[in-house]
């Protein structure tokens, strides 16, 4: 056992196929059995609520059948776990249960069994409280000063934080400017609610401003003017931290100081109560969980850190301390007492590792032989060293190292489009309307030098554009050998393909002398399609939604002769304007200026442009190479169509949304915004700003989001913080 390895005391794997995020993780008495042994409660995105109570035999034991408490499938997505006196009239502690839309507190309650089974465990539905937004998170607290109970605040996807005193809702406050939720705690000592904005800033607000402020569940305005009340709110302290954050906690051990620990992207912080800096870490790994607590010297706090490397760091204030290594990525992390133990590291992996552990090792029973001495003489050591060397180069000069050209003669791939249609179009299973597919034979020739083993070879197109093979595979080439495969290309879809470029892959074993097995290389050849298998000639329009104005620094060229075929030859050979037709109905208009050096392309759906643009580019680039010019550029100098690229996401999703129930939806993107959010943020760490071409990333989290809400999306704001 390696001395920074965590030391498995219990562990088990939760479903199959299930995820988990870092509120789905919690510890505490949940029965009340007032022994002080905690309980491990789980709850899934799958909406499955765990309750475990490990017995281990020995040490690194699974899960038996008697440590599962009780499992509940609750049918709704879990999105967090916590344990507290949220029921009126008790101070005992219950179980509180978030989903999506729902707040639901239950209490835990075993049966003294009977038989060689054990104990019977129950859950018993206490209140709930039906969300009229769908929510991110919840703390909870004696807000106000209360004492023998706790309250609850949700936070929700639109930045409202709704309160509710155990059985009653109290309120509901937005905050001023949210854009996306943040994580949320609350600060017992100063009565305060902590989250980090989308500005990237901490941002505190106490309870009792909250308490006084406007309600906004009563102010009959707008969706955006119910947004602008929040600002009605005044701030307690900010703090810009300049990161986005994933986690909060409030460490306090004595009622005259208290700690806020933010951990980031890229570090971790510690504040003061007032917002001030106590101290700052910058982490070497991108950290995926984290939990302070307390420490055994005075007026320092230790932290667990956990980070995408499978190490959990443990740091004394800014000091590493100990590092020690998990067999999962930890996504949740709590301390407990579980079965008298006490100090046991619980961990929660996305997928549903769970694991009890404790930092420590057993005693190594290997002892390392004796090796033998013997007197070093210094002068053989160094001609049988000279005699190595001499053996070493005479080696290289005999066999020497292959050169590329020679890697290269080993096989060579080309690729060959027929100029003309099969006679009989290959076309099968297609959905592009009435008009008639064609398709276009490829022959791909392979030519080696030497004998290879193990050939293959795969050809890859862009969709919707099929091939009747894409796989074919050679066991043995002798050498000095061709080999030719045939195999067609057709549109089957009713959209476009991005490209219109193949590409054939070869992957082989060259034997060596040294290696009899081969020494496994690719070779790759890449192929044109014609515009022809996918687009007809169509009548030009001089009207369009949709327009795009490519700038060139040459002289205007026909357009007959970048695009033969498309039209008939006039008497002067100059076609300044060319109509194209895709497969399935879409029409692009090309027009090239007869006086400027621009060229237009329109249409009446703005995702038709793309292709067409694409070929104008390519094929001005071949014809004034083919002129000997190498100074053709080509510049767009329009901003970028960002409201056109929303609008046409819009209408994909609205497509995708129409005939299903808008509350699944809305419950199936709350559970996955938090992971989304965790993602991006991950990916983006190192790349400030986020470059423009990861834009369908950025928007697969959030602008579902906005769309499942009913909202219009603010991607100017979004650009301002993200970009």
């Amino acid at each position: 056992m390696s001395l920074f390895k965590a030391r498995n005391w219990w562990s088990t794997v939760l479903g199959e196929k299930e995820e988990f995020d870092q509120g789905c993780l919690c510890l505490g008495d949940v029965d009340n059995t007032g022994n002080g042994q905690d309980k491990i409660i789980v709850g899934s995105f799958m909406g499955y609520l765990r309750i475990f109570n490990p017995h281990p035999v020995k040490t690194g034991d699974g899960a038996q059948a008697e440590d599962l408490l009780l499992e509940v499938h609750l049918r709704d997505p879990i999105l967090q776990v916590e344990v507290g006196k949220f029921v009126s009239g008790t101070e005992m502690l219950h179980l509180a249960v978030l989903h999506s839309r729902k707040l639901c507190v239950y209490s835990v309650s075993g049966t003294l069994g009977n038989v060689e089974h054990g104990n019977q465990y129950q859950i018993k539905l206490m209140y709930e409280h039906n969300l009229q937004r769908t929510a991110c998170n919840m703390t909870y607290g004696s807000f106000g000063g209360v004492k023998g109970r706790d309250l609850i605040c949700i936070q929700s996807m639109d930045g409202m934080l709704m309160v509710f005193e155990q059985e009653s809702y109290a309120f509901g406050r937005f905050l001023p400017g949210s854009l996306l939720p943040g994580p949320l705690a609350y600060s017992s000592r100063t009565d305060s609610f902590i989250t980090v904005s989308s500005c990237r800033q901490v941002e505190s607000y106490k309870y009792q401003v909250l308490a006084f402020a406007t309600d906004a569940d009563k102010r009959q305005e707008t969706e955006q003017q119910k947004l602008g009340s929040g600002k009605r709110l005044i701030v307690d302290w900010t703090l810009n931290i300049g990161e986005q954050a994933l986690d909060i906690c409030i460490v306090s051990f004595n009622q005259s100081a208290s700690s806020v620990f933010v951990l980031g992207e890229r570090n971790f912080f510690c504040l003061k109560d007032n917002g001030q800096i106590r101290f700052m870490k910058k982490l070497d790994c991108s950290p995926s969980c984290f939990l302070p607590y307390c420490s055994v010297s005075e007026g320092t706090i230790n932290t667990l850190i956990g980070n995408h490397n499978n190490m959990l760091h443990i740091y004394q204030d800014v000091t590493l301390k100990w590092a020690t290594q998990l067999p999962h990525i930890p996504v949740a992390v709590r301390v407990g007492c579980v079965h008298d133990l006490k100090g046991v590291i619980v961990t929660l992996s996305d997928d549903g590792h769970l694991q009890c552990s404790y930092l420590g090792t057993d005693p190594s029973l290997f002892q390392a032989p004796k090796v033998e001495s013997r007197e070093l003489h210094y002068d053989e050591l160094d001609i049988e060293l000279k005699e190595l060397q001499k053996i070493i180069k005479d080696v290289n000069k005999s066999q020497g190292i292959w050169p590329m050209t020679e890697r290269e003669d080993d096989l060579k791939v080309s690729a060959m489009v027929s100029p003309n249609f099969d006679s009989v179009s290959q076309a099968t299973d297609v959905a592009v309307g009435t008009d008639l597919v064609p398709s276009v034979t490829v022959k791909v020739t392979l030519q080696n030098r030497l004998a290879l083993q193990k050939a293959k070879l795969s050809v890859y197109v862009q969709p919707p554009l099929v091939l009747t093979c894409d796989q074919f595979t050679f066991e043995f080439m002798a050498p000095e050998m061709n080999r030719t495969v045939s195999f067609s290309v057709y549109l089957k879809g009713s959209y476009t393909p991005p490209e219109l470029e193949g590409n054939a892959v070869v992957s082989y074993s060259r034997p060596s002398d040294r290696n009899p097995d081969g020494i496994p290389r690719v070779i790759q050849c890449k192929f044109r399609l014609p515009l022809k298998l996918i687009c007809l000639p169509g009548q030009p329009s001089k009207t369009a939604s949709h327009k795009l104005t490519i700038d060139t620094n040459k002289s205007p060229v026909s357009l007959l002769s970048l695009f033969p075929g498309f039209a008939h030859q006039s008497e002067d050979d100059q076609v300044n304007v060319m109509g194209f037709r895709f497969l399935g109905g879409s029409r692009v208009t090309l027009l090239a200026s007869k006086t400027s050096q621009r060229y237009r392309i329109q249409s009446e759906q703005f995702e038709d442009l793309w292709l067409i643009t694409n070929e104008l580019i390519i094929r001005l680039q071949e014809y004034f190479e083919k002129q000997g010019i190498k100074d053709f550029a080509c510049s767009f100098s329009g901003s970028v169509p960002l409201q056109e690229y929303f609008e046409l996401i819009d209408h994909h999703f609205e497509l995708r949304i129409n005939g299903e129930k808008l509350e699944e939806l809305l419950s199936e993107r709350a559970v996955q915004f938090r992971a989304i959010q965790r993602r991006l943020l991950t990916r983006f760490k190192d790349k400030t700003p986020a470059p423009l071409q990861h834009l369908d990333t950025l928007l697969d989290g959030t602008y579902k989001q906005f769309l499942c809400l009913g909202k219009p999306f603010p991607f100017q704001e979004y650009m301002d913080i993200n970009m």
